[in-house]
């Protein structure tokens, strides 16, 4: 298996604090209707518990990237060493073809610089030996950096509820399901 750096989103973990978008806001300063990273609750008929459990959610840098595949300038390219999706906005001539087929909407539409855009795993902090942003900006490590050839995590999925399933992508995220929360009950409220 080829070498594919992913994020692994654990929602037992997240608290849905946002550090992980602001982050990444933080770090490239995206316009104000531009976010690369997104925490999206869990819908009602995916998990029963509002405001409990959420995905955090960017590129998802598949397998077989759209992307690339529509891109005429070659704006987006897949790393052969890591796997990772990079986006030059360089290089985009705002053709929109990429905005118009990720099925995750990961490329963004940024209509000031009339430009696409989108998350690159912070390729620049990866090759200094550094985290991606988010995930150094999440306080309870819900979300993490894996390798999927060396990834043994029987608990870990590629499509839990709530998260469109385009095999033909083929995204390389995974996530651990949220549980049912636990009622903690102390003597006083017995």
């Amino acid at each position: 298996m080829k070498k594919q750096m992913a994020f692994m989103v654990n929602s037992k973990k997240c608290i849905g604090c946002y550090s992980c978008a602001m982050a990444c806001k933080n770090q490239y300063h995206q316009e104000v209707d531009v976010v690369w990273r997104n925490l999206v609750p869990l819908e009602k008929e995916d998990y029963p518990h509002n405001d409990r459990a959420f995905y955090s959610l960017a590129c998802n840098h598949c397998a077989t990237p759209i992307c690339v595949e529509v891109c005429p300038v070659q704006a987006h390219v897949k790393r052969e060493k890591d796997g990772i999706v990079v986006h030059s906005s360089d290089k985009c001539i705002y053709c929109r073809a990429c905005i118009e087929e990720c099925s995750y909407g990961a490329s963004k539409d940024n209509k000031v610089l009339e430009r696409a855009e989108k998350c690159s795993m912070c390729v620049e902090r990866i090759d200094a030996g550094l985290k991606p942003a988010c995930v150094q900006g999440c306080p309870t490590k819900a979300l993490t950096l894996v390798e999927l050839s060396e990834l043994n995590d029987k608990d870990a999925v590629q499509y839990p509820a709530g998260f469109g399933k385009h095999t033909d992508l083929n995204p390389s995220t995974r996530f651990k399901v949220a549980s049912v929360p636990e009622l903690v009950m102390t003597k006083k409220d017995s």
